[in-house]
């Protein structure tokens, strides 16, 4: 079954153009679109889809209000803000209200798909460029702080890569891997660390002097 996700933004263009990436990936399926606040919430109750792409800044109730709405009544859900605004403040409360994912538009097509990817699965996806806003958020006090675990020079050079927000793609081309194997070794490393996302492989890294 492919991953069924319904398309919230106001804006024409970047719908059809959402829609048109999504279309060459045989593991999704648009099932719908909505272009405003109620009309994603109606959309959303009618259809539910696996994901939603959703504008933080939609007319109506605003993407918030509606995360907030749409994780009580469809928690089985992932939202994934969609979003302009390089903001600390958005990402930390659309987070506390139970998003899964905040990525930004000028991502580039294979972060995105990447994304969906990841929050369907359950995971917490944070857009590289905002990933350093939580880490103060994230970080314990320094005598908390584990050692480093035996990482084999591999995984140090995949988490190095991870830190500095390289995407599976990009560290796959520069180390001469499959993304399948960088797919690995961040399981791996994820693993060994007692970790659960992205942004706490990035806080352990800047913790241990790794970036």
């Amino acid at each position: 079954m492919p991953i069924r996700i319904l398309i919230a933004d106001d804006h024409g263009l970047l719908r059809a153009g959402l829609r048109a990436l999504l279309r060459d990936e045989p593991d999704m399926a648009v099932v719908g679109e909505a272009i405003d606040s109620e009309d994603t919430i109606q959309k959303a109750l009618e259809l539910r889809p696996d994901v939603i792409l959703l504008d933080i800044s939609m007319p109506g109730r605003g993407g918030l209000e509606v995360t907030r709405f749409l994780r009580k009544s469809l928690p089985g859900t992932r939202i994934l803000i969609l979003t302009v605004h390089e903001d600390e403040d958005l990402l930390r409360e659309a987070i506390r209200l139970g998003a899964s994912g905040y990525i930004i538009k000028r991502a580039v097509e294979a972060e995105l798909v990447h994304a969906i990817r990841a929050v369907w699965r359950g995971e917490l996806y944070i857009h590289p460029a905002m990933t350093r806003a939580l880490l103060k958020d994230l970080a314990p006090p320094p005598s908390e702080a584990s050692p480093v675990e035996p990482l084999t020079p591999r995984e140090l050079e995949v988490l190095r890569r991870i830190a500095l927000g390289y995407t599976n793609r990009q560290i796959a081309e520069e180390m001469g891997i499959s993304i399948r194997t960088v797919e690995t070794h961040r399981a791996n490393l994820m693993g060994k660390l007692g970790v659960n996302s992205r942004v706490e492989l990035v806080r352990y890294a800047r913790e241990h002097g790794l970036i």
